[in-house]
């Protein structure tokens, strides 16, 4: 699943074949989802409660900043140094303790607590990124509930096991979610650039983006 995209950076899980594609330099480096720690940990609580809930509360910090910084509507610069004022701080106390944990050995390393401590740590370059890039979220759960849908309809629909319909869909569907997150008409802007696309030049592509047509279209309201 690659939810986001800022310059060559995808958010992601822990599966291996992202790091082994980034190796492949497909794109230059991944963020990771703060989702699949919180929830490991959460699996982990009935092994060690006590620790399962301290990790918690910590990750609750970052999620609580998360959803202020959202109601608030902030922008990537002023959610970047919200981030770096006051979840840096958690960030780096999560680290120490997990490190602690894993050097005490504490936890069997296949045990539940012990298998969240090693993922977690495995990720926590990944983890951090997200602090200094205002624009990449917490966690890619806004993707995964965009595209469940996708999920759920693909073995019924006519073709979409065809071998390139993988990554012509992402691009639609990127498109359409995109559109949708900014109060925008997917359709319209679909409708406009497949009419326009067969009778523009090369030096017009730039108009026909989607950035270029959410910025004519804001403009176009705020003129009416």
């Amino acid at each position: 699943m690659l939810p986001v995209d800022f310059r060559g950076t995808v958010q992601c899980d822990g599966y291996a074949a992202y790091a082994s594609f980034a190796r492949k330099k497909e794109y230059r480096q991944t963020a990771a989802c703060w989702a699949h720690v919180r929830r490991k940990f959460h699996e982990a609580r009935e092994q060690d409660p006590l620790v399962a809930a301290w990790l918690l509360r910590q990750t609750g910090h970052l999620y609580r900043l998360e959803r202020k910084l959202r109601r608030t509507k902030s922008g990537p610069q002023l959610r970047a140094a919200t981030r770096a004022h006051q979840a840096k701080p958690v960030y780096a106390r999560l680290h120490r303790v997990l490190t602690r944990l894993k050097m005490k050995r504490r936890h069997l390393p296949r045990s539940a607590m012990g298998l969240a401590i090693d993922y977690t740590l495995n990720l926590w370059p990944q983890l951090g990124i997200y602090l200094g890039d205002g624009r990449i979220e917490i966690d890619q759960n806004l993707v995964e509930n965009a595209i469940r849908p996708t999920a759920l309809g693909k073995k019924n629909w006519l073709f979409i096991g065809e071998a390139g319909a993988g990554q012509r869909s992402a691009v639609l569907y990127t498109i359409v979610e995109c559109y949708r997150r900014r109060g925008l008409d997917p359709f319209a802007y679909l409708l406009h650039v497949l009419t326009q696309l067969p009778h523009s030049t090369n030096r017009q592509i730039d108009q026909l983006t989607p950035e270029a047509w959410a910025r004519q279209t804001q403009s176009f309201h705020r003129a009416a």
